[in-house]
């Protein structure tokens, strides 16, 4: 399987119409129908369901279209590390879910982006099981993750910011009158938290005897998503805080408080091409004057 037939796949994959991907790719539709046709036979699976206007992923395409992106991503990244320039360029491809402290970290990636000009950035958004993951494969150098969070096969650096948690309730819910919500008062409404399993647990241990009457009635990895179900009243939305307002909900903070830290984190055995050094460099750096900081 070449990595050129690969890129074939996908450009069809996107845009559904092999007549289409041959003009963008600058051959004939023909040639790229065989391409196609020779990487079926050589997976021993149907990756298109064809129709008269357009042609389709069957399940079996999804995944490979899948595993392509990452194989493709990588091989790019691996050409653009090993080119060698007076400038330092590259591009640092980071994984994150939806947290105050990547605050932070934009932050420091603008003031490295001053010094640094020619350099590139990528930012794929998940929880932390996803960006683990990415990882592991390789797509991605690091991960901001949010703690609890197993991190014994990775080097890492802690961010300042703490993330705190509480719910996000409709303007109208009897909790949104009051500045702290408790275990107590979340009895018998239904929650929309995270998937996360290390995260349940921390929370259950905050419910501590109100646990087993707790009711949650969805879950997600997109607090976006999630953010629509408790506007449209299917019960409480059970988060961190985030620089950012739902239309139609209110943030009352947990009490007692329940805070989580933040790590960034990189794969113990990865080998740094300049760009990720330089850039992990100025970020020990950075953190380390926060942290003498006095204030």
């Amino acid at each position: 399987m070449e990595l050129r037939v690969l890129r074939y796949f996908l450009a069809v994959a996107r845009e559904e119409n092999i007549t289409k991907a041959a003009a963008l790719l600058h051959m004939t539709q023909p040639t790229l129908s065989r391409q196609l046709m020779q990487l079926e036979e050589e997976l021993g699976v149907q990756l298109f369901r064809r129709s008269r206007y357009r042609i389709l992923l069957t399940d079996e395409g999804m995944l490979l279209r899948r595993r392509a992106q990452e194989l493709v991503e990588l091989a790019d990244k691996t050409v653009q590390e090993f080119r060698t320039d007076p400038e330092l360029r590259g591009e640092i491809s980071i994984g994150s879910g939806d947290l105050d402290a990547m605050t932070t970290l934009a932050q420091l990636l603008a003031s490295f982006q001053k010094e640094n000009p020619q350099m590139t950035y990528q930012i794929y958004s998940g929880n932390a099981d996803h960006i683990k993951e990415r990882l592991e494969g390789g797509a991605l150098d690091l991960g901001l993750l949010l703690e609890p969070v197993d991190i014994s096969r990775y080097d890492f650096l802690r961010l300042p910011t703490k993330e705190c948690w509480g719910v996000h309730v409709r303007e109208d819910s009897p909790l949104a009158s009051k500045e702290m919500v408790t275990a107590e008062d979340l009895v018998g409404i239904p929650l929309i938290a995270t998937r996360r399993g290390l995260v349940q647990r921390e929370l259950q241990r905050w419910f501590g005897p109100h646990a087993d009457r707790i009711q949650i009635c969805a879950s997600g990895n997109l607090p976006y998503n999630m953010a629509q179900l408790a506007r449209a009243g299917m019960g409480a939305f059970l988060t961190v805080k985030l620089r950012c307002s739902y239309e139609g909900l209110r943030f009352i903070p947990l009490s007692p408080a329940l805070e989580a830290g933040t790590v960034l984190a990189w794969k113990k055995t990865q080998a740094f091409p300049p760009a990720l050094s330089a850039f992990l460099e100025y970020l020990k750096e950075c953190l380390s004057s926060i942290s003498d900081d006095p204030k």
